[in-house]
């Protein structure tokens, strides 16, 4: 009776584990249906972050965003409307929204850049801004080196905030805008520096929105450092 009872606690131990399994894997695709629902629902609405006591928007993005395919983009010369509120899809589901595209060049084949970088970073799971090197450390912005291996763009974090929230790795979603981008620094009212908003799924993302299969938007500048 003892050995039968043994038998049937084995069993059924077993039969929970693998339905533990099973219910891993259901959650991830769980997590990645919900993640696209919330990307979605903020190309919908957007969002608005007001300082209440200073009584101005921290970050201020327009919802009813008109998605455009990248062939559209390639015809328009790499560029999106602002006015029409147009953002770029590409097939990794990065969304990105060109607001200027900066003064100076290209970072060119072969060449290694240090890029001064500033942000804002949004939970669209959250609702919320999880880290802001405009807001934490407006004196200490973020310095990315950059390096392109014939047209492959590849970067590490050297200082700054995000270096000391994730580590050295550079989001790919971060990498991609550089291919586009003007790089150069402001040396006149005329000559503005490239600035761009990121809509990014979690497995284009830092560590944590990785991990958590979370979507993160982001407003970025990039300024070539001295």
């Amino acid at each position: 009776m003892t050995h039968q009872l043994t038998k049937v606690l084995l069993f059924v131990a077993t039969s929970l584990v693998l339905f533990s399994a099973c219910r891993d894997t259901d959650t991830y695709a769980e997590r990645r249906e919900k993640e696209d629902k919330q990307i979605q629902a903020f190309l919908r609405r957007g969002c608005v972050v007001r300082d209440k006591i200073h009584g101005f928007d921290v970050l201020n993005v327009p919802g009813n965003i008109k998605v455009i395919s990248e062939a559209q983009f390639l015809a328009q010369d790499t560029t999106t409307d602002v006015s029409k509120n147009e953002y770029v899809l590409f097939g990794t589901g990065v969304y990105m929204q060109i607001i200027r595209k900066g003064t100076g060049t290209r970072i060119a084949s072969g060449e290694r850049a240090s890029v001064i970088s500033r942000f804002t970073e949004f939970s669209i799971a959250g609702d919320s801004i999880t880290t802001s090197n405009l807001l934490d450390h407006p004196e200490r912005p973020d310095l990315i080196s950059v390096n392109n291996n014939s047209g492959t763009l590849n970067g590490v974090f050297v200082s700054g905030l995000m270096y000391t929230t994730y580590g050295s790795a550079v989001p790919s979603a971060w990498l991609l805008p550089l291919r586009y981008l003007n790089i150069g620094r402001q040396h006149s009212a005329d000559s503005q520096i490239a600035k761009i908003r990121l809509i990014v799924p979690g497995n284009e993302g830092q560590k944590v929105a990785i991990n958590d299969v979370k979507p993160y938007f982001y407003e970025i500048t990039y300024e070539r450092a001295r």
